[in-house]
């Protein structure tokens, strides 16, 4: 199962302050927007994002079709068939992506402790 791209993405209380904490840690900004209350930062092949009011709790996230640059994979797992393997496997997936569809899509799932999982395709 190839879920390409992973990063952590934060539920941050003050946008500004995290951003500054990272930058201290050698993060750069590679994506997303103040403005919009979401930054993506990057420090070598390590991906997070930062992001306020958006969401409870931590997210695991993997973005099928792309590696840590946001380059697009040639080869890749479309989340349509991750879903359908998790599910195989009995894996509760919740929300699910339309079967019928095709392109970006996202699914959910949660680990045993409680962890959520975003499987987010963006093409």
């Amino acid at each position: 199962m190839k879920l390409g791209a992973f990063s952590l993405s934060l539920s941050v209380k003050d946008i500004n302050a995290s951003k500054q904490f990272y930058e201290h840690l050698g993060f750069v900004v590679f994506g997303g927007s103040m403005d919009k209350n979401y930054l993506i930062m990057k420090n070598e092949h390590t991906l997070i994002g930062l992001f306020q009011g958006m969401f409870e709790g931590n997210i695991l996230t993997f973005n099928p079709g792309w590696d840590e640059n946001a380059t697009n994979l040639e080869a890749f797992d479309d989340v349509r068939a991750i879903q359908r393997q998790l599910k195989n496997k009995g894996i509760a997936v919740n929300p699910e992506a339309d079967e019928n569809t095709s392109g970006p899509a996202s699914i959910m799932v949660t680990d045993p402790d409680g962890n959520v999982l975003l499987i987010d395709q963006h093409r």
